[in-house]
């Protein structure tokens, strides 16, 4: 259970996204993926490609293998 002022929080983050347009959500996507990206290079000391890599790799952890996986890396 979340304090009262966390649950506002969210609630109004919620409104702010759903008075967005489709286009606007996608672009906030975008915007939260690059700086998630540069946070992560940034904290690990590394190029843009190898943090890409490590988190594709990690979301691959514990999954089954795919054929779709080789299409990916060719």
């Amino acid at each position: 259970m979340g304090s009262k002022a966390a649950r506002e929080a969210a609630q109004r983050r919620s409104r702010r996204v759903a008075a967005m347009s489709p286009a606007e959500r996608v672009a906030l996507a975008h915007r939260l993926a690059e700086a998630g990206i540069a946070a992560y290079m940034l904290t690990h000391g590394i190029d843009r490609r190898t943090a890409v890599a490590r988190i594709k790799a990690t979301r691959r952890l514990g999954r089954r293998h795919s054929a779709c996986d080789a299409a990916d890396e060719h």
